[in-house]
């Protein structure tokens, strides 16, 4: 290919060849000189594990499949060998209409998954695509391209939500999200939990056992995605993810793991986990890990209305103050957090950030990562820093890392900042300001935080301790589960924070337990 084409006008001429030698020569390993002779898949239905999409830009959307008739054995019950997969988007559900369709190899080194990024697609349009091999056709997915950029978009409609223990609940949240007309769904972290759940917090077992390597995580990650109502959600709206911790471990930090397993075994821990969780999620095939390093982090717009950063708040992170080897605990003797130089992003991340809100042109700027930033630390007479216990695991525990985060808001008057979050398994709404809690320091974006979709939540009693020491914190409730549902037009954003009952059924009724607006020009929420 000259060197004159950049990458996407090398995806786009790709998805025109329909050529599996070609995907085989830019998406495989790299170490076969010569296009590997591809295998039909067999009777069995390949498909069991459906179909997603993300990423979606003006031009393009990754599609995503895996072909395993035997999900939950190793290597998906096919031989070691590639397996060829056509597959079509088209502009109405009968695909009368084809309007993109090629050939992939479907590589045993990656699961025999399937990653494309089609190009050459229209802006704001509605498509669908299936996948086919061996006599079989996969679910029908349906999924969008984002306006062009700069255009005068009028709405926007967003899913944000995470934390789905499988053990914890059933997904009759994931149910009303596919049900709605959603543009996307901001997925925050902890798609899989690597750990098992408390016995009295367990609904059904994980099908699977704990992963510690590659061929365990991909189990772990064909056992959640068996599970109908998750297959349904990826296959009815495409999707922007980051992650969090359980993809890997529980509370790990950086190349460091929080409960004493050595360097050199947690880093084949993360390089076989960020392989896994590269494999199973619909992700551009420019993310393939190199090693135990995979680029996450980037920007989506939806025309002029929005800017949207996916943030990675693990990879790169220093670890955890004071940490003991336990995971994440609360502090209230640790001089480490007075430390300025400690980051939650690490400090390319953080200029990169800094950077892309600074120069953005949108009305709205999305801040989309794992963690609740406002402060909810419990004060304590006796305790330092400031006399509060604060959780080392969240912003709480990098002060400075939160501070400099605001201040590229702040400094360069960047308006109309929404930050978004997960982890905390509450919902939640806050003003972000520059000093935490202090009425007399200036708010300089808004958060929103969707609860957990599963996953079970701090008692209520302990919620309002939050609420009552941290003025901020406007909303806050960790014993219902749910998502946050949010409106986005040139005038405002609502939030509305959807909730059920814990534990969640398989056909759950949602309720809005409270509902926000964020005015543009006018930082932090107002109640609706």
């Amino acid at each position: 290919m000259p060197p004159s084409l950049n990458r996407r006008a090398a995806l786009a001429r790709l998805s025109q060849l329909a050529s599996a030698c070609a995907l085989q020569q830019l998406f495989g390993t790299g170490a076969q000189a010569q296009p590997r002779a591809a295998v039909q898949p067999g009777p069995q239905m390949p498909f069991t594990l459906g179909v997603a999409s993300g990423e979606p830009r003006e031009d393009s959307v990754v599609l995503w499949t895996r072909l395993a008739p035997q999900p939950l054995q190793p290597g998906g019950g096919l031989p070691p060998q590639p397996v060829a997969v056509r597959w079509q988007v088209a502009a109405d559900e009968g695909f009368a209409r084809i309007v993109r369709e090629g050939e992939a190899l479907a590589l045993p080194e990656h699961a025999h998954t399937v990653h494309v990024e089609v190009a050459g697609l229209q802006p704001a349009r509605v498509y669908h695509y299936r996948f086919l091999a061996g006599g079989h056709a996969s679910a029908t997915g349906r999924t969008r391209t984002a306006p062009p950029a700069f255009a005068p978009v009028q709405r926007l409609r967003v899913a944000l939500a995470s934390c789905q223990h499988y053990e914890q609940g059933h997904y009759g949240v994931h149910r009303e999200i596919a049900a709605r007309d959603a543009d996307l769904v901001l997925f925050t972290g902890d798609y899989i939990y690597e750990n098992e759940s408390k016995p009295h917090l367990r609904v059904r077992p994980h099908l699977t056992p704990t992963p510690h390597d590659l061929d365990g995580f991909r189990l772990r990650y064909a056992s959640y995605k068996l599970d109908p109502a998750l297959q349904l959600l990826h296959a009815t709206h495409p999707w922007l993810l980051t992650w969090d911790d359980h993809e890997v471990e529980n509370d790990y930090t950086g190349t460091h793991s929080s409960w004493g397993t050595d360097a050199a075994a947690f880093l084949r821990i993360r390089t076989a986990a960020f392989k896994a969780y590269y494999e199973n999620m619909p992700l551009s095939p420019r993310r393939l890990p190199a090693g135990n390093v995979m680029r996450l982090h980037d920007l989506f717009s939806w025309g002029r209305l929005a800017d949207i950063w996916m943030v990675d708040t693990r990879q790169f992170r220093d670890p955890h103050a004071c940490d003991d080897g336990e995971g994440g605990r609360g502090l209230w003797r640790c001089d480490e957090l007075a430390n300025p130089a400690r980051s939650m992003l690490g400090r390319a991340q953080e200029d990169w950030l800094a950077g892309g809100l600074a120069s953005s042109l949108a009305t709205w700027k999305l801040v989309t990562q794992s963690q609740q930033i406002s402060a909810y630390g419990i004060p304590v007479p006796f305790a330092r820093p400031g006399g509060r216990i604060v959780h080392n695991d969240g912003w709480d525990g990098y002060p400075f890392a939160r501070e400099r985060l605001l201040r590229a808001i702040h400094e360069p008057r960047v308006k109309d900042v929404i930050c978004l979050g997960g982890d905390a398994h509450r919902h939640l709404a806050a003003p972000l300001r520059l000093k935490p809690n202090d009425p007399l320091s200036p708010i300089v974006a808004s958060e929103f935080i969707g609860s957990s979709m599963t996953s079970s939540g701090l008692k209520n009693p302990l919620c309002a301790l939050m609420r009552w020491t941290n003025p901020d914190l406007m909303h806050m409730r960790g014993d219902e589960r749910g998502y946050a549902w949010l409106d986005i037009t040139p005038g405002q954003v609502r939030c509305e924070l959807r909730a059920t009952a814990h534990p969640v059924t398989e056909r759950a009724a949602l309720y809005t337990q409270a509902a926000f607006v964020v005015e543009a020009g006018r930082a932090g929420p107002q109640r609706a």
